[in-house]
């Protein structure tokens, strides 16, 4: 497919950055679906990425862990859920800002689905990010912050 670039004085979407990390993130999202349907039968794409979210940050309530990873309380919710029922992590119930919270851990079976998991993503991974240096991987980082921090400045936004 062939895309006409029109010759107007102003940028039109296609040829923006948001259009191209729009599109990239797509593509991310269909690999993560495509790999977790070739390696993964034992959990979701969204119950890995929270489970993994959970033992980089333990005690996250869900709350945090929904802002932490865009999405609503209510979804976030059935995933932890869902991953409690597998017995992959546990709640407790805590107190934060004399309001009663109930805080997740990961638990030792969740530890080792993560490690499991990880070994079986390990060469896809490393596969795609052996294109790219050290400095090209900081770069991006630094530059999707830039963007972020000048949309951040434009548009209200709570997350």
């Amino acid at each position: 497919m062939t895309l006409k670039i029109c010759d107007k004085n102003y940028m039109h979407y296609i040829d923006t950055p948001s259009y191209d990390m729009e599109l990239t993130s797509k593509y991310c999202k269909t690999l993560l679906v495509q790999l977790f349907n070739k390696v993964c039968s034992e959990i979701s794409p969204e119950e890995f990425i929270v489970l993994d979210t959970i033992s980089c940050n333990h005690g996250l309530c869900q709350r945090d862990l929904a802002k932490m990873l865009l999405k609503d309380r209510a979804n976030t919710g059935r995933i932890l859920d869902s991953l409690e029922k597998k017995g992959l992590i546990a709640r407790i119930n805590d107190t934060k800002n004399n309001r009663l919270v109930r805080k997740t851990d990961i638990t030792k079976s969740g530890e080792e689905m993560l490690e499991t998991l990880t070994r079986r993503f390990q060469p896809y991974h490393q596969k795609m990010w052996e294109l790219f240096t050290e400095e090209d991987l900081h770069i991006l980082k630094s530059s999707l912050k830039k963007i972020r921090d000048a949309i951040s400045q434009i548009v209200e936004i709570q997350i």
